[in-house]
């Protein structure tokens, strides 16, 4: 089984929304990472899709950009980003899954095979531009979030699983700066983590090794709309 990652794809199949207005590089940009995925990803491996999937307002239209993954092989984890305004409900959303390779984390983890994945939206972090009073609540609220979906990974890790954790801001700032995020991560033994958010010409290294600790920059423009390898 290999693991993949790719974030912010940014669907509009049920929205006016073409994507090449955020620039040039934009056009056809769900086409070539179809053609990445399907290169790469056969019906055992996984894809970690973390966060802002769709412009969709509304959870049936956000159904219906999800259905465009269904033909796509492997086995897709989500997590919720900060666009996903259509993500209402995680039990109404499970119910309208395209089918049953579609695993959606709200505070909470699954298991595949020997892999064990934790995930939740996150939040900006102290030290980050513009961060305020009102972003001091969410990032103190998100994790919580975390030590929830952690204690949920608890009763399904076993000796030997790998485990990687799903955000959709990044865990830290521009500095590398320690979080509540980061220090979760680290206490709780994760091996890898994936994150999205950043896009233009904000500066973020693809990969970074911080305490042990790999993680992986995903936003599908950054990673020239294509699949990053995780395992």
């Amino acid at each position: 089984m290999k693991v993949f990652a790719i974030s912010d794809l940014h669907l509009s199949f049920s929205s006016e929304k073409p994507m090449d207005v955020f620039g040039a590089h934009w056009e056809g940009h769900f086409e070539r990472i179809k053609k990445d995925w399907i290169d790469k990803v056969k019906e055992t491996d996984v894809v970690l899709i973390a966060g802002d999937i769709s412009w969709a307002m509304k959870l049936q239209d956000g159904a219906s950009d999800l259905a465009h993954l269904a033909c796509l092989p492997g086995k897709k984890v989500f997590i919720r980003g900060n666009h996903d305004f259509w993500w209402n409900g995680i039990g109404k959303l499970r119910a309208l899954a395209p089918d049953p390779s579609f695993v959606f984390l709200q505070t909470d983890c699954v298991k595949i095979e020997n892999l064990v994945i934790v995930g939740s939206r996150g939040w900006a972090c102290p030290g980050s531009p513009d961060f305020s009073e009102q972003d001091q609540k969410l990032y103190l609220r998100e994790a919580e979030r975390f030590r929830l979906a952690f204690a949920e990974a608890k009763k399904v890790r076993e000796e030997g699983d790998k485990v990687v954790a799903m955000i959709h801001y990044p865990p830290f700032n521009l500095k590398k700066e320690p979080s509540l995020f980061t220090e979760l991560f680290e206490k709780e033994g994760v091996d890898k983590v994936v994150f999205g958010h950043l896009h233009g010409e904000t500066y973020f290294p693809l990969t970074t090794e911080r305490r042990g600790i790999t993680y992986h920059l995903t936003s599908c423009d950054k990673t020239a709309f294509r699949l990053v390898k995780i395992y």
